[in-house]
C-alpha cells in the first residue's frame, strides 16, 4: 500500500457501519447476527461470547504455567545456585521482550478494530508489518544480549558459583528469544483476529515438549548422564523453535483468517508502522517501567542471600500461575472491546470489559485462597531446603491476598489496550511498579529489615495502586474515543 492511499488512522464510532459487508470466506467473531443477540440477550449472551474467547486462553495459560512450574521443580532439585541462575537470567529476557510486547499490543488493537469493522485487508497489512519489524528488531536485541551475557549476570549480582552454573544457560536462553519473539508476535495477530484456539494448541504442546525433553536432559537417562541446568535450556530452545515453525506455517498457510506472504516480507508501509508504533510506544514505556521496577526489586532481594533469592525465584515462578486468569481474560477483553468498538458498539464494548473482569476475579479469588492455605506444601514441591520453604511460604500467602486486585487490573488494562488507550496502563505501571514497588522494597528491606515479607508487601501495595488507577480510567469511558 502506497503512502497517501492508506486507510484513515482515526476510526470513530459514527464512521463505522454496524453491518459492513462480509469479506469473502470470513465470518467475524461479532457478525451482525451475534451483535443483535448480544444487545437483546443481556448478560447471559455476553458471558457466552467471553467464555468462547477466553476459554482457550485460560486453558493455554493454565497448562503453560503448570508445565513451567514442573520445569522449575526439576531445576529446583539441581540446587539453589541453578534456581538463582534462572531467576537472574529471566530479568534481562523479560526486559528484552518488553520491546516486542509493545509491538504486539499495537498489533492486537489495530487488528481487533479492523476485524470488528470487517476489514480483513487492513488486518493483514498490520500483521505483515508486525512480522517484518519483529524479525529486524530480534536480530539486534538478541545479538547484544548474547555478546554481553556475562556482564549482564554480573550486573544483576551473580556470585561466582551462580555465574559458573548459569552463564551457558543464559546464553542459550538469549538465543531462544528469537523464537519467542516471532511466535508471540504471530500469536498476537491470531488473537486480535479472534482465534485463541490455535495459539492455545501451539503453546500448550510446546510446553509439554519442554517437560518431556527436560527430564532426561536435566537428570540423564540410563547410562547417559544428565546435563543439569543446560539440559533445561536445550529443551526450551528446541520446543520454542518447533512452536515458532508451527505458528509460521499457520499464518502463511491457505486456511488462515489472516494470510501472510513471503513476497511481501520486506515491503515497508510507513503509515501502518507509525500506527503500530503510536499505540505501542506507551506500552513500551509501560513494559520498561515494569521491568525497571522489577530490576530494582531483584537487586534488593539478591542481597539477602542465595536461599532467600531462590525462594523468590520459586515464588515468581508460582506467580506465573496466578497471572493465568488475568492474562486469559485480559486477552479476551482486548479482542472483544476492540471488535466492539470496530463494529460501532461502544456501550457493548464497555459491557464486555466489566463482565470479563467479573469472571477473572472469581477465578483469581479461588486461586488466592489455595495459596494462603497450602503455601508451605506448594514450596515443598520445589525444594527440600527448610530456609527456602519458610521464606517462600510467607511470600506466597501475600501473593494469595492480592489475587482479586491483580486480576482486575490485568483485565481492565487489557480492555483499555484493546481500545487503543495504552497511555493509562503506562501511567498505572509507572506509578505502581516503578515508584511504589521499587521504592517501598528499598524501604521495607533495606531500612526496616523486613526481608522477603517486606519485599512482597511492596508488590501488594503496587497491585492495589494500579488497580485503582485502571478502574477509574475504565469507569470514565473516555477510552471509547481512542483512535487506532
Amino acid at each position: 500500500m502506497k503512502e497517501g492511499t492508506h486507510l484513515p488512522q482515526e476510526i470513530d464510532n459514527e464512521s463505522v457501519s454496524a453491518t459492513p459487508p462480509e469479506p469473502r470466506k470470513y465470518k467475524r467473531l461479532l457478525d451482525p447476527q451475534v451483535l443483535l443477540k448480544l444487545e437483546t440477550g443481556g448478560k447471559k449472551e455476553i458471558r457466552k461470547v467471553i467464555l468462547q474467547l477466553a476459554g482457550p486462553s485460560l486453558v493455554e495459560n493454565m497448562m503453560m504455567n503448570l508445565l513451567q512450574m514442573i520445569v522449575m521443580i526439576m531445576v529446583g532439585h539441581v540446587g539453589a545456585e541453578a534456581v538463582t541462575a534462572v531467576g537472574l537470567t529471566n530479568q534481562p529476557v523479560f526486559f528484552a521482550l518488553a520491546i516486542f510486547m509493545a509491538l504486539n499490543i499495537g498489533t492486537t488493537a489495530i487488528i481487533a478494530r479492523a476485524m470488528g469493522a470487517g476489514n480483513v485487508e487492513e488486518a493483514t497489512l498490520t500483521a505483515q508489518q508486525t512480522f517484518m519489524l519483529s524479525l529486524l528488531l530480534s536480530v539486534v536485541v538478541i545479538s547484544l544480549s548474547y555478546i554481553y551475557a556475562e556482564n549482564i549476570l554480573v550486573l544483576l549480582g551473580a556470585t561466582s558459583d551462580v555465574l559458573a552454573e548459569g552463564l551457558s544457560y543464559a546464553k542459550m536462553m538469549f538465543v531462544s528469544l528469537s523464537f519467542t519473539v516471532i511466535s508471540t508476535s504471530l500469536s498476537a495477530i491470531l488473537r486480535g483476529a479472534g482465534d485463541t484456539r490455535t495459539p492455545m494448541k501451539i503453546n500448550v504442546l510446546s510446553n509439554i515438549l519442554v517437560v518431556i525433553l527436560g527430564y532426561p536432559l536435566i537428570y540423564g537417562i540410563g547410562s547417559i548422564p544428565g546435563m543439569g541446568l543446560i539440559g533445561a535450556a536445550v529443551a526450551t530452545v528446541v520446543a520454542r523453535a518447533i512452536s515458532t515453525l508451527w505458528v509460521v506455517f499457520v499464518l502463511f498457510g491457505k486456511g488462515s483468517i489472516i494470510k501472510l506472504s513471503w513476497r511481501k516480507l520486506m515491503v515497508v508501509d510507513y503509515p501502518m508502522i507509525r500506527r503500530i508504533v503510536k499505540i505501542g510506544l506507551p506500552s513500551a514505556g509501560e513494559q520498561l517501567a515494569l521491568r525497571a521496577g522489577q530490576l530494582v526489586f531483584t537487586l534488593v532481594l539478591s542481597g539477602l542471600g542465595t536461599a532467600v533469592f531462590a525462594a523468590h525465584t520459586i515464588c515468581f515462578n508460582i506467580m506465573g500461575l496466578t497471572f493465568m486468569p488475568g492474562m486469559a481474560f485480559s486477552l479476551a477483553a482486548s479482542t472483544l472491546v476492540g471488535q466492539g468498538l470496530g463494529a460501532g458498539k461502544p456501550e457493548l464494548a464497555e459491557k464486555f470489559g466489566w463482565e470479563t473482569s467479573r469472571f477473572g476475579r472469581i477465578f483469581a479469588g479461588i486461586m488466592g485462597v489455595g495459596f494462603i492455605v497450602f503455601a508451605p506444601y506448594i514450596m515443598m514441591l520445589y525444594t527440600h531446603d527448610a530456609a527456602v520453604i519458610s521464606a517462600g511460604a510467607s511470600a506466597l500467602r501475600i501473593i494469595g491476598l492480592i489475587q482479586t486486585f491483580q486480576a482486575s487490573q490485568f483485565i481492565l488494562a487489557g480492555a483499555l489496550r484493546g481500545a487503543g488507550d495504552t497511555r493509562f496502563p503506562l501511567i498505572s505501571t509507572f506509578v505502581g511498579v516503578f515508584i511504589f514497588r521499587g521504592m517501598l522494597s528499598l524501604l521495607f528491606v533495606l531500612v526496616f529489615h523486613w526481608g522477603i515479607i517486606g519485599a512482597y508487601l511492596s508488590i501488594a501495595v503496587d497491585q492495589v495502586v494500579r488497580t485503582a488507577i485502571i478502574y477509574f480510567r475504565y469507569k470514565s469511558g473516555k477510552w471509547k474515543m481512542a483512535a487506532v
